[in-house]
């Protein structure tokens, strides 16, 4: 099937697209196990041997090009590495960010922004030089958001399997999954969605054949992209398997078994499980129970069949033997502080079940690695056996049950003004250590259990116990203020009952204008004024900490608009008279100020009365002479005023 039809008709136009893989890869052949290339499987929690990208991507003639990279190492919110235990699942489909393959390390590669970006990650391998029936298993789970975009303009996912050598890619093994196109099997819709429509797909696997390749040196290689119009975006999860072999889980089992479980890997559309001469149909499922009579070293096969073509068809054999050892690990002994999860016990093993007691504080004791948080210190201890029953054994572990008094006592207000006499003081609990902290910043010589605050922030402290819990309060804003002086706002004038906006200095939260004669509303920061009288105004501003200070205003009622312009000015720098402007009264806006001199050359122009013009032009300052000004200005009731005159300059 064409790697452009991947998701159901539900999709609806003009929406979000979100393009989510997880995936999981499996390398095994038919006939022996194979040494995993280093870091393959992430398991050192770094990113070591393998190569990451950066770049953006866009359509081009039609197609979609994806450029990329290297960005010398991972990049933040790029390449991410999440680290077991963790609990978190996709937003959408709900499973889990850690591939359920019992691994400690998976990738997240991308991110939910958007923005045409692009990015990927490789590794290059080489395949050993007697084995010609290679094969990598690789599980994903996708979540599709789609617009109604063009097929090269859609996000999408690209997996390239190269031979490096030739510069060719590998057939049924490379592929590009794109948010376009008719459904797969499997697919859902999300819960979590609101006014756009999310399909996901729980886990699928894809098998994809290097048979044929021995000796050659292949690249691996993932690459995310958001849609090309910079608004929707893809990302994938990425983990390998730890165990590069040929035998399913299972296949080796225990000598007290009653029963014989084989697990093929999972996330396939179909299995068909055969004997050794696939003539005989032994199952269908992804598990294959056998009773113990099926006797250690007869040889099993499993054809594996992707979904909707995306992969090849493989058929996997394993031999049964009965030396399977189970060793139960409960993990290292470890602290839960105020009752906060913590982790116990190892990855789980697929084949394997766990049992753990006591259950209380666990969030479920049917897991290999549970989290426990109990109200005292327990001993949990864990049975672990095979699925068949048998190879029971058991390990102990202890977790303290540790309590710190966060309590965060504060004296005082948490907001005040200075010299007003209030004061913030914090109080916490006697402890090991104490560390208070500024917005998020260690306060020098502060380990005490009181200590006052003396300026704005964010104030919290950090406690540490004798038996090692370091636990934070809670986080307290203090607001500290200043009490600011009072000052004269240059008159206002108004014309008899029209109304005029009034402005008071935006210092604080509130306001009161006294009296409130005139006034629309006297305790807004911007009252309209409209009276017959003039009127002198103290306004009252009080910030959220308490600090008051008291404004005046004098607004002066004129009966008409006054347009001014003196008949002569000394631009002599001496402080006095040094510009020409208009001195206007009534007026809501100047349209324009002009000056020209005696040969009609336009030499300044205003729209802003302060400061006016100095007797320069050009960078020349003028000499005495006679020029003329014309003036326009909009009044306070709303008409045009125009004015035209002289003014001698005099040097």
């Amino acid at each position: 099937m064409e790697a452009g039809k991947l998701i159901s008709g539900l999709i609806k136009s003009n929406r979000r697209c979100l393009l989510i893989f997880f995936i999981y890869l499996l390398n095994t052949t038919a006939s022996q196990s194979q040494t995993c290339p280093p870091n393959i499987d992430f398991e050192t929690g770094t990113f070591n041997g393998w190569t990451c990208y950066t770049g953006f991507t866009a359509s081009v003639e039609n197609n979609n090009v994806i450029s990329l990279a290297s960005s010398s190492g991972p990049v933040f919110d790029k390449h991410t590495m999440y680290s077991a235990p963790s609990a978190e699942v996709d937003y959408y489909g709900k499973f889990p960010v850690i591939c359920p393959n019992g691994s400690g390390h998976s990738i997240k590669l991308g991110n939910a922004r958007g923005g045409g970006e692009a990015e990927g990650i490789s590794y290059e391998f080489t395949i050993p030089a007697n084995d010609n029936s290679f094969s990598l298993i690789y599980h994903y789970a996708v979540v599709f958001q789609a617009p109604n975009h063009r097929e090269s303009e859609q996000p999408r996912m690209e997996i390239e399997i190269m031979d490096v050598k030739e510069n060719r890619l590998i057939d049924c093994a490379s592929f590009t999954f794109i948010a376009l196109g008719t459904s797969l099997p499997g697919f859902q819709v999300s819960s979590t969605t609101d006014t756009t429509t999310v399909l996901y797909k729980d886990w699928s696997a894809v098998t994809v054949d290097l048979s044929g390749n021995a000796g050659k040196t292949i690249r691996l290689m993932f690459k995310t992209a958001d849609c090309t119009f910079r608004r929707h975006f893809g990302y994938a999860y990425i983990d390998v398997n730890s165990e590069c072999t040929n035998s399913f889980e299972g296949s080796s089992y225990c000598p007290d078994d009653t029963l014989v479980n084989v697990t093929a890997p999972y996330g396939y559309q179909g299995y068909t499980w055969y004997d050794s001469s696939l003539a005989n149909v032994l199952g269908n499922n992804q598990k294959l129970s056998l009773p113990i009579n099926f006797t250690s070293g007869k040889t099993l096969a499993v054809r594996l069949t992707p979904f909707n073509g995306y992969g090849c068809t493989k058929t996997f054999f394993t031999k049964l033997t009965n030396d399977l050892k189970v060793t139960a690990d409960a993990g290292r002994d470890t602290l839960s502080c105020n009752l906060n999860r913590v982790p116990i016990g190892t990855r789980p093993m697929q084949g394997l079940v766990y049992e753990w007691t006591p259950s209380i504080g666990l969030n479920n004791y049917e897991i290999a690695n549970p989290f426990a948080s109990p109200q005292k210190n327990t001993t949990y201890i864990v049975t672990t056996g095979s699925l068949g029953g048998g190879c029971r054994t058991n390990d102990t572990v202890l977790v303290k049950a540790s309590l710190i008094d966060t309590l965060l006592v504060l004296l005082g207000k948490t907001d005040y003004c200075l010299d007003y006499g209030d004061s913030s003081v914090f109080i916490v609990k006697p402890t090991l250590s104490i560390q208070w902290f500024k917005n998020g910043n260690p306060l020098v010589g502060a380990q005490q259990t009181r200590y006052s605050a003396n300026s704005s922030g964010t104030y919290y402290a950090d406690l540490k116990n004798a038996e090692g819990c370091i636990i934070s309060t809670k986080k307290q804003p203090i607001v500290i203020e200043k009490e600011q002086p009072g000052i004269t706002y240059p008159i206002q004038y108004a014309i008899v009952n029209e109304p005029i906006t009034l402005d008071a200095r935006p210092i604080g939260e509130k306001v009161l204008w006294d009296p409130k004669t005139y006034l629309d509303n006297a305790i807004s920061f911007t009252p309209v004024f409209t009276g017959g009288q003039d009127k002198n105004y103290t306004i009252e501003i009080t910030t959220k900490a308490g600090c008051i200070t008291v404004d005046t205003q004098f607004v002066k009622t004129i009966k008409n608009v006054e347009l001014i312009v003196p008949t002569a000015f000394t631009p002599n720098q001496d402080g006095k008279n040094d510009y020409l402007r208009p001195v206007l009264r009534g007026v809501r806006t100047v349209n324009y100020f002009k000056i020209f001199n005696r040969w009609g050359v336009l030499i300044f122009e205003t729209k802003n009365p302060l400061p006016g013009w100095d007797g320069n032009y050009k960078g020349v300052f003028q000499t005495t002479q006679t020029i003329v000004w014309m003036l326009q200005c909009i009044g306070l009731d709303g008409r045009e005023y125009n004015a035209k005159g002289t003014t001698v300059l005099i040097r």
